[in-house]
């Protein structure tokens, strides 16, 4: 069976592909990584704005400010157990007023 003219398998062509594939390779990880640094720096800046935008109960509101959250962003990564007077029922409050406000962004 005969090869086509424009397709050579020398270990020079063999070698520069691989070499190829490896940069495309690297490539694609750390395009992957920008992404992802730049959506986290997009949510944080949209997120650059008071608790109060959230429409939250007074009582969580300053349960959180208690905590020391002044800002939306604040409470991402939050562990809402942690913070002193929210329970339950106040945390799945607390979580559907963020969920609204993120859907927004």
């Amino acid at each position: 069976m005969s090869t086509p003219d424009n397709v050579t398998e020398s270990p020079d062509n063999v070698n520069n592909n691989f070499i190829n594939d490896e940069m495309m390779k690297t490539l694609k990880e750390e395009l992957t990584k920008s992404f992802n640094a730049y959506h986290n720096t997009i949510k944080y800046m949209a997120a650059d704005a008071p608790l109060g935008v959230l429409c939250l109960p007074k009582v969580i509101e300053t349960c959180l400010l208690n905590h020391g959250c002044v800002r939306v962003y604040d409470i991402f990564n939050l562990d809402f157990t942690e913070v002193k007077g929210l329970g339950e029922i106040r945390i799945r409050e607390l979580t559907s007023c963020l969920n609204q406000f993120l859907s927004m962004l």
